[in-house]
């Protein structure tokens, strides 16, 4: 978010705390992004603040209700208020519970492992409508043709780009395996060491699919631990994840700190991932 954003942002997550009797006399900004999260003290509640129209938080809350529900490894709501979303300024609130981090530690890859088939469990369980993740890779193709949302792209990028994004997306479709609800980014920045164990968070992103497309997201090691992978799916799936991803770091109004670096960077990665597999993208 703009300086001018976060200050209105913290202004109304400490606002609403306050009017649900959560002392939130201070905010610590945690992750500043297209949206914020903040440690609102002294109440120590984890809140998560987002533009009115960039937001799907009423869907977010749901999913993790009733996950947390059923069991499953996911960060809990903020327990001392009803679960449901604020609005105030412009802007969205949820008020989540939050984790002291412990001590800073490897995640050894069979707990992220078993974690993440834990929440997959959980998640076969759940029968509401989400969006399919062909839908983040047609938002992506519509980036690529959109020249003024993405004019720093190269024209031989953007052509790897779209290729890619096409040719892996009709691979992995033609497999036809099978698909359930899924977390959607489940990368180790969405994943809490806490002394409850290892807890997911942010489910604004869940998609359907096959769980090798949420796999394709965590460390490469995490899959050696997952049962019944498929590898040459993963594959697929790793280098859709990584043109998708990259299409996003040329957005001109991409905020991800260092975002163009990456996104340079990921590219050479694509070529080389195509190269070793032998992947025709023009076919």
């Amino acid at each position: 978010m703009q300086a001018s954003e976060v200050s209105r942002a913290v202004a109304a997550a400490k606002s609403i705390a306050s009017s649900l009797d959560l002392a939130a006399d201070d905010a610590i900004v945690l992750h500043d992004s297209n949206k914020i999260t903040l440690r609102l003290l002294p109440c120590d509640v984890l809140a998560r603040v987002a533009p009115v129209d960039q937001q799907v938080s009423q869907f977010e809350v749901e999913v993790a209700q009733r996950l947390a529900e059923s069991g499953c490894p996911v960060a809990a709501l903020e327990p001392r208020v009803e679960p449901r979303v604020c609005e105030r300024d412009g802007f969205v609130v949820t008020l989540w519970t939050y984790y002291e981090p412990v001590t800073p530690q490897e995640v050894s890859p069979a707990d992220y492992a078993n974690a993440l088939e834990q929440l997959h469990d959980g998640m076969r369980k759940l029968d509401v409508p989400t969006p399919h993740f062909t839908d983040r890779v047609e938002y992506a193709q519509q980036l690529l043709a959109n020249r003024e949302r993405t004019p720093a792209l190269a024209d031989a990028d953007r052509e790897l780009l779209s290729d890619t994004l096409r040719s892996m997306s009709r691979a992995i479709g033609e497999r036809g395996g099978a698909e359930q609800l899924l977390h959607g980014e489940p990368h180790p920045g969405n994943l809490l060491t806490t002394k409850n164990g290892l807890l997911f968070i942010d489910f604004e992103t869940c998609c359907r699919g096959p769980v090798e497309f949420d796999l394709a997201h965590a460390p490469e090691e995490v899959s050696e631990h997952y049962p019944g992978v498929d590898q040459d799916l993963l594959r697929e799936c790793r280098i859709l994840v990584l043109a998708i991803i990259t299409t996003w770091r040329w957005d001109r109004g991409d905020q991800l700190p260092d975002g163009r670096r990456l996104g340079a960077e990921w590219l050479s990665q694509i070529r080389a991932a195509l190269g070793r597999n032998d992947l025709d993208t023009h076919g």
